[in-house]
């Protein structure tokens, strides 16, 4: 998305340099020096009247073009959650000089940026092309504001200030950045390369194609006898393996998930990864769907691999926001029940800290995974491994430390005790959520578990 951006010209846009500042300090040294010598006054006097004469020359040069300067910003029309973005900002310099230029954009509250500032200089008729990258860590609306340029003249006393005042709203979407990278390389076969692991295909499923005529070399155990009364040749069923399994994504809302790791929360990891995940699957040629939930149900889109479900996928999760509620799983576990009727495989996001939390859900997990293939996947706390691998010093050290290392055994025992039960845990860091979740569905799909 390109912005031309117009300057407007106010009466606070006159400004002297610092240089301006420093010659007068020495030009008032010279005139106290006056008060015991003579001469002094008049040398200061004719200093005086020359740097009088050079503002009023600069200014004349400076402010003799209207729109001495042209800039232009360019920007997406939408950021991607998490990752780097390119701001790329191009400015023109119509003036007969080298343009010293001191630039200043507003940026949106969101990144707390308050001294953002570059200095360019641009050569007499040229363009300058100035980029910087914006790493949001919140979805939503983030509002650009105006670009102050200030311009100093040739002799370098004088600073015109230029106000491109044109604000623009940007929305910040999931990382669909993450999600086109690992759908490219899902499509190019090359998500072993990102870790994930290709697995040997087990078992054989077989899904109803056409039926054609018998030619020789195929399967006599898939003549259709009805097919070939009607017709009077011999007809065959023709099979292909199952592809359009169903996959929710679905997503706890609590306030376990309101957790913060490296300025994103852990809700925001959640729908990245299930972005990622919806993707994938519809390029696999499976079902993609959602469900995300609190204490009620929040949002539900009906599993489906049209061409436009991963744009309706991205919309939801755009509007996703996390309270401080306990979650209800047993609402969860009847709206699954009532609303999917074919076994698919859900894939829970969520987070447990300790046993006590898993054993409250459990029964309703439990419950899940009778009709439905259930994946659990929760966060292990990398702040809790950094503390058990630091090196004990006094009694608090190794209190702490000790304490560490049983929250992260308690970690692996949940991820023991939900496979137990027949529910896939996976125990993941939030930067690896992606990628670790991906393995899991990929291993389940070339196994033919779903």
């Amino acid at each position: 998305m390109l912005q031309r951006i117009f300057a407007i010209w106010d009466s606070t846009s006159f400004y002297l340099s610092k240089l301006v500042y420093y010659c007068g300090f020495g030009i008032a040294v010279i005139f106290a020096l006056s008060y015991f010598a003579t001469p002094f006054f008049n040398i200061a006097l004719l200093l005086l009247i020359c740097l009088l004469i050079s503002i009023c020359i600069d200014a004349f040069i400076l402010y003799r073009k209207k729109d001495g300067l042209e800039v232009e910003r360019i920007t997406g029309e939408r950021m991607s959650n998490g990752d780097e973005n390119k701001v790329v900002i191009d400015l023109n310099n119509q003036y007969e000089f080298k343009a010293h230029c001191l630039l200043i954009d507003e940026l949106p509250f969101q990144f707390q940026e308050r001294k953002w500032k570059r200095v360019v200089e641009i050569e007499r008729g040229a363009t300058a092309h100035l980029q910087y990258v914006l790493k949001p860590n919140e979805r939503g609306e983030y509002h650009f504001g105006n670009i102050n340029a200030y311009v100093k003249g040739p002799l370098q006393l004088v600073r015109r200030r230029f106000i491109f005042r044109h604000e623009i709203t940007v929305k910040v979407y999931p990382s669909y950045i993450q999600m086109r990278r690992f759908g490219l390389m899902a499509v190019a076969h090359h998500l072993q390369q990102t870790g994930v692991k290709r697995m040997r295909k087990l078992g054989h499923s077989m899904e109803f194609e056409q039926i054609k005529e018998y030619v020789r070399g195929d399967d006599y155990r898939t003549i259709n006898w009805k097919a070939t009364a009607r017709k009077g040749d011999l007809m065959v069923n023709n099979f292909t393996d199952e592809r359009s399994q169903q996959i929710y994504c679905v997503i706890n809302k609590g306030r376990v998930m309101k957790m913060p790791f490296e300025g994103m929360t852990l809700l925001d990891y959640a729908i990245n990864a299930s972005l990622v995940i919806s993707n994938v699957a519809l390029h696999k040629q499976d079902k993609a769907g959602l469900i995300t939930f609190s204490q009620t149900l929040d949002a539900f889109l009906q599993a489906d691999k049209k061409p436009t479900q991963i744009n309706h996928i991205l919309e939801v999760l755009y509007r996703q926001e996390t309270n401080f509620l306990e979650p209800d799983f047993e609402q969860l576990f009847s709206i699954v029940r009532n609303r999917i009727n074919h076994r698919s495989l859900l894939i829970l996001f969520t987070n447990f800290e300790s046993i006590e939390s898993l054993q409250r859900e459990l029964p309703f997990l439990k419950l899940l995974a009778h009709y439905h293939l259930l994946m659990v996947v929760f966060f292990e706390n990398t702040e809790l491994k950094e503390l058990t691998e630091q090196k004990a010093t006094t009694i608090e050290d190794i209190y702490i430390k000790t304490i560490a290392d049983k929250y992260r055994h308690e970690k692996k025992l949940i991820a023991k005790e939900l496979q137990a039960h027949g529910i896939i845990a996976v125990l993941s860091t939030p930067q690896m959520l992606s990628i670790n979740t991906m393995n899991k569905y990929l291993e389940l799909k070339n196994r033919q578990s779903i």
